[in-house]
């Protein structure tokens, strides 16, 4: 047996899960585990991030972008609690992380020591797996354990190291095992259910679809069943770029983050085809649509609505072979409708972009992005209205990727995910979006993109409010109250952490600014970059409800609505209106 210590046990068996970097802060209740990673420093690199939230984060960013386990570390005490946030955001989002958690040395614990605290209880709710070793053999043991548990359960693990037993040397050859060896095994899929459900899309007058992350990786089926089927087809927000966003028949998403073709268009159908989603707003669908459910987990079945039909398969297999029973369905005024709303909705977009008369639109900005994007470019999105301008206007067209803090929610995800991002990812393009609320939360970290030389792209949509809660307090009937933020030269501040800043005010502006960023990366740029952009503060269209139907909402509420959001009837028609046109 080989002699090392149990901390660079520890470092062996996350190398031989393939995982190449991890986040963290050392601390005197964690130094041996560090100091077991430096042994295997040429194998695993650890990033020094400068709050563990932002390391948390990242992990979560990493599993989501990967699929690969996300790890990240923190001292006893505050540096474990302040993992939380990152956690909580992997658990709600059902992604591997782990979690390795410093604890004060065994001969002192229990004796009100200095950081000292029963840190299991604490993890006991995000952690589907936690563990407090007891003895230096078990580090590499319980750790492997964590792993495995980790993937096997889409969650978090966590395991308490004493800092001392870290330190401890132990016999360790590895494991025989292959770290790898588990795949996860897909339903049985029942054929006669596929004929079913194509019996039923030929039979259905509007029907549609909509897909989730569960068929994230089922791209190509998701195509060839939208084209065959006829079928207009919404994702839902974290899953979007499922189905190429410039595709005539992809609608968008449904709800605030989502366009006005994915509300009218799910309104008015009779049917609807659940693939790889547990959508939590199902519920608000009209009661008159047929819901058939396609998902590989049992649980998720019925969970959000009763479904008509529901079918226990893997996204992937179910489409592929949806599309192999050779059904058909023609273009119907329907489709032709759905297109056009969409078309529409585009249009309008632009028509924002394009107009700075009164400040600087975030649409306009967006658009900017849009068009210097590569194709396999990868973003991290924060939370808020940010949120909305970029799913409905990033290009998630061809390879690109991101990950957003879907379910949890949680503001400064944006940074953290870039950074992870550009780790993962070291030849692609990466960009972070964030609102100046968000980026203010974890902008220090723009060091840590300074000292690993990491030139992402940040770009701050500073209005000086944090407009996604200004949004529910005018919904409220509420004053503007405590949601007024104080702005700051966020270019300048990069430029002082040894980064590039630029910051725009205008379209000529950021113009100019956007040429001399891809010259930037044309000439291999090392450092990370902000883009400051100073936009005006306006509410974003709300798109969770959309009355503009003269056959469903009265005259006051569609003027209203329209008035509000500057959605003219002659370029912007309800949905029935253009299904008359069409004469569906």
């Amino acid at each position: 047996m080989t002699k090392m210590t149990a901390g660079q046990a520890l470092a062996k068996v996350l190398e031989s899960w393939k995982i190449d970097h991890l986040y963290g802060i050392t601390a005197d209740s964690i130094n041996n585990t560090v100091d077991g990673l430096y042994q295997e420093r040429e194998n695993i690199k650890y990033i020094q991030v400068r709050h563990e939230e932002v390391g948390a984060l990242a992990a979560a960013a990493d599993a989501k972008l990967t699929g690969k386990i996300g790890v990240s570390f923190g001292s006893a005490g505050p540096g474990a609690v302040h993992l939380l946030n990152g956690l909580y955001d992997a658990k709600m989002d059902h992604v591997p992380v782990l979690a390795l958690v410093g604890q004060s040395a065994t001969e002192i614990m229990n004796t009100n020591f200095f950081q000292e605290m029963n840190q299991d209880p604490i993890v006991a709710d995000v952690a589907e797996f936690h563990k407090q070793v007891t003895n230096a053999a078990q580090i590499p043991y319980v750790v492997d354990e964590a792993i495995r548990s980790a993937y096997a359960t889409h969650s978090v693990s966590v395991v308490i190291l004493p800092d001392d037993l870290s330190g401890q040397e132990i016999d360790f050859d590895g494991f025989k095992t292959s770290a790898l060896a588990s795949v996860p095994q897909k339903p049985v899929l029942d054929e006669a259910q596929v004929e079913d459900v194509a019996r039923q899309l030929k039979a259905a007058k509007h029907p549609i679809m909509w897909v989730g992350q569960g068929a994230r990786r089922a791209k190509d089926a998701v195509i060839k069943v939208a084209e065959q089927f006829n079928l207009p087809t919404l994702s839902t927000a974290p899953a979007t770029g499922t189905m190429p966003t410039d595709h005539p028949l992809f609608m968008g998403s449904r709800g605030r983050l989502g366009t006005k073709a994915a509300f009218e268009v799910s309104q008015a159908a009779d049917l609807v085809l659940f693939v790889g989603t547990n959508y939590p707003f199902a519920r608000y669908l009209p009661d008159n649509i047929k819901f058939i459910q396609v998902n590989n987990n049992l649980a998720d079945l019925g969970k959000q609505r009763d479904a008509d039909t529901t079918v226990l398969a893997d996204a992937n297999e179910f489409l592929t072979r949806l599309a192999e029973t050779g059904v058909t369905r023609e273009e119907t005024g329907f489709v032709k409708a759905a297109k056009q709303d969409k078309a529409n909705w585009n249009t309008w977009l632009e028509k924002l972009a394009a107009d700075d008369h009164d400040g600087l639109a975030a649409e306009g900005v967006m658009a900017a992005i849009k068009a210097a994007a590569t194709d396999d470019a990868v973003f991290g999105l924060d939370v808020g209205n940010n949120t909305e301008w970029s799913i409905r206007q990033l290009p998630f067209n061809h390879s690109q990727r991101f990950a957003m803090s879907a379910w949890y929610g949680t503001m400064g995800f944006g940074m953290p995910a870039g950074l992870a991002a550009k780790l993962s990812y070291p030849d692609k393009q990466v960009w972070s979006i964030s609102g100046d609320g968000g980026f203010a939360m974890v902008m220090p970290d723009i060091l840590t993109e300074v000292k690993y030389q990491l030139p992402v792209v940040n770009v701050v949509l500073e209005n000086k409010a944090l407009g996604y809660i200004g949004h529910e307090k005018i919904a409220a009937g509420q004053a503007p109250y405590g949601i007024d933020l104080v702005g700051a030269d966020w270019a300048g501040m990069a430029e002082n952490m040894g980064g590039i800043g630029f910051k725009v005010t205008n379209l000529a502006e950021l113009k100019v600014a956007m040429d001399k960023i891809a010259a930037l990366q044309a000439n291999g740029n090392t450092k990370p970059i902000v883009l400051d952009a100073k936009i005006k503060n306006v509410d974003p269209i709300d798109t969770s409800f959309v009355p503009v139907d003269p056959d469903s909402f009265d005259a006051e509420m569609i003027a209203g609505y329209r008035k509000q959001y500057a959605v003219d009837e002659a370029t912007q028609p309800a949905f029935s209106t253009l299904l008359k046109q069409y004469k569906d």
